[in-house]
């Protein structure tokens, strides 16, 4: 859909003299326009073909709108969808859209000169903006644009798809009108420190800005409600939201009222989490990988990461949206309740903070302050035990430590705090990831280092191994084992399967072998340790989600192997 809007303002224009000059002579040309029809896919999948019956349209994920194309490849079959194009003849077009998953393409055939695409290997997680240009030939007067997948691999999701160059008298899409004011606002989730606020979707918006008591607070994309936190116990605020698109703004909504209530006890006191644990992370998005809710999350799991927080306006906040057309309907009342029904039977559900996207930085002792105190709030409110630490673009050792420490006063000694380091964070104590696990040994339960997407690295001999094998698992852990964490607070993490992680991925046999050679010194590769580690804590996967599309296959033999650790 084309997302280009008029404005009736006075514009100054500088002109030169031969753009004078093609003015007096009638020869100026009129801008360029979007010749694709349907590129928003808000008409489903009109003006789209698809092999194979490939395609669908999708409410979620979506970058803008209400729809988006979904194809999942199939055998030979690439899931091909494209549509032909009215183009003028010996004129430039610029081809883009947005796309997620891996190995996704973009392109156009027939253009008279020479056919283009382009492609990205992607991650199978964000939107990603493909774009080129062609160049159409003396005669042509239509072009087929495209985009496909590659094969073997998981779905692939595209929105926005444009076609931008001269009118070539096929029609365009209209521009979108400025969305209404949503309705059905409301407000739930009571708490001391923490209020829910949710409103019926618009839809022809791109986003909403949520206002407290008339300030702007908030934006929010993929989603109609939000947890705002960081509130005083007992006091009223008024809320409104606003939908936007590329039009504006629109009006806001009729203002509603929430009470957070009186000083919160807490969620209580979570469960102990046993000597030899199994982590597994639970997406909270779609992205072709098994969708869950909590409760369909395997019991060999001992601790359950749910990803990810979200950032707020303000340095250091969180907060938590559930993505609830992502995933099915799951609603936040069922959300919660798997929460404490996963408590009930002894498992730990935190919340994780980071991951590939994450954008939370804690610079200062404001914005420590503020981590602790929104992560309480939202553990006040979803009932989480404590939260996972996974912020790949590094840290501050010093504001990070004051945030956990002044989270685990607020909580007490049953709080649950988890790293997920990259391989470079952990190869020396220095490192921000490693001085801050040191800082907090004595409330740090286990660091997950991601055993991948990382290539060759130190082991604590010295030597260097290359990920995808024992040594490398054995010989990184032994820096942390040697480097000052207890064994208990150290895990092997690992891609569930070969479509949760770009590269790293090891049978569950290697990481069996590499936990026995850690603990029992047996089944090591060329590097073994001087000593063993019976107390290691385990593993750690990404993502309990990859785990069930592969059968659950990583979990039903490496939960064992952990839970019958020494």
């Amino acid at each position: 859909m084309n997302r280009i809007r008029s404005l009736a303002l006075p514009i100054a224009v500088t002109l030169t003299a031969g753009a004078l000059s093609a003015l007096a002579a009638g020869t100026a040309q009129a801008a360029d326009v979007n010749v694709a029809r349907n590129g928003g896919f808000e008409s489903g999948l009109a003006n789209w073909s698809c092999t194979g019956g490939t395609g669908a349209s999708v409410s979620s994920p979506v970058y803008a709108g209400s729809g988006a194309l979904k194809a999942t490849p199939a055998g030979q079959d690439n899931a091909r969808c494209s549509q032909t194009v009215t183009v003028k003849p010996n004129s430039t077009y610029t081809l883009s859209t947005q796309v997620q998953g891996s190995y996704v393409y973009l392109g156009a055939t027939g253009t008279g000169t020479q056919d283009v695409s382009t492609w990205t290997p992607g991650s199978g997680a964000g939107w990603q903006k493909l774009s080129t240009t062609f160049t159409t030939g003396p005669g042509t007067t239509q072009v087929t644009v495209y985009t496909h997948g590659w094969y073997g691999q998981p779905a692939y999701v595209v929105d926005e798809f444009s076609v931008f160059g001269p009118d070539g008298g096929g029609g365009t899409d209209p521009g979108p009108s400025v969305p209404g004011a949503p309705a059905g606002t409301a407000v739930s989730g009571q708490s001391a420190n923490a209020l829910t606020f949710s409103w019926n979707a618009v839809g022809s918006a791109t986003g909403y800005y949520v206002y407290q008591d008339g300030v702007r607070v908030k934006t929010v994309t993929g989603g109609s409600s939000t947890q705002i936190t960081g509130l005083t116990a007992s006091t009223s605020y008024s809320f409104q939201v606003s939908a936007y698109n590329a039009a504006g703004e629109g009006p806001k909504s009729a203002p509603v009222t929430g009470t957070t209530t009186g000083t919160d006890p807490g969620p209580g006191p979570g469960p102990a989490v046993p000597k030899h644990a199994l982590t597994g992370y639970w997406q909270n998005f779609n992205n072709g990988a098994t969708v869950q809710k909590i409760s369909d999350v395997s019991a060999q799991y001992d601790i359950i990461a749910v990803s990810f927080a979200d950032a707020t306006s303000t340095p250091g906040a969180i907060t938590f949206n559930l993505d609830s057309a992502g995933l099915g309907g799951y609603t936040v009342a069922q959300f919660k309740a798997d929460i404490a029904a996963k408590k009930a039977a002894g498992k730990s559900v935190i919340l994780s903070i980071g991951g590939e996207k994450g954008t939370i930085s804690v610079g200062d002792s404001a914005s420590a302050n503020n981590l602790a105190n929104s992560a309480y709030a939202l553990m006040q409110e979803y009932g989480f035990t404590g939260i996972d630490i996974d912020l790949e673009n590094g840290l501050n050792p010093t504001y990070m430590t004051q945030a956990l420490r002044s989270l685990s006063s607020k909580v007490g000694s049953s709080l649950v705090i988890t790293m997920a380091p990259q391989t470079i964070d952990m190869q020396s104590t220095q490192g921000g990831y490693f001085r801050t696990a040191l800082n907090i040994k004595d409330i740090l339960t286990v660091v997950n280092m991601q055993y991948y997407n990382s290539g060759s690295m130190n082991g604590c001999d010295g030597k260097v191994y290359s990920q995808g094998s024992v040594d490398f698992l054995t010989a990184l852990a032994c820096i942390q084992l040697e480097g000052g964490l207890d064994p208990s607070q150290v895990g092997i993490g690992v891609p569930a399967s070969p479509s949760g992680a770009g590269s790293g991925y090891v049978s569950p046999t290697v990481v069996n072998n590499a936990l026995d050679c850690l603990t029992r010194g047996t089944n090591c590769g060329s590097f073994k340790p001087s000593k063993t580690y019976p107390g290691l804590r385990g593993a750690m996967t990404w993502s309990t989600n990859w785990d069930a599309k592969a059968g659950s296959a990583w979990s039903n033999s490496v939960g064992p192997k952990v839970h019958g650790l020494p």
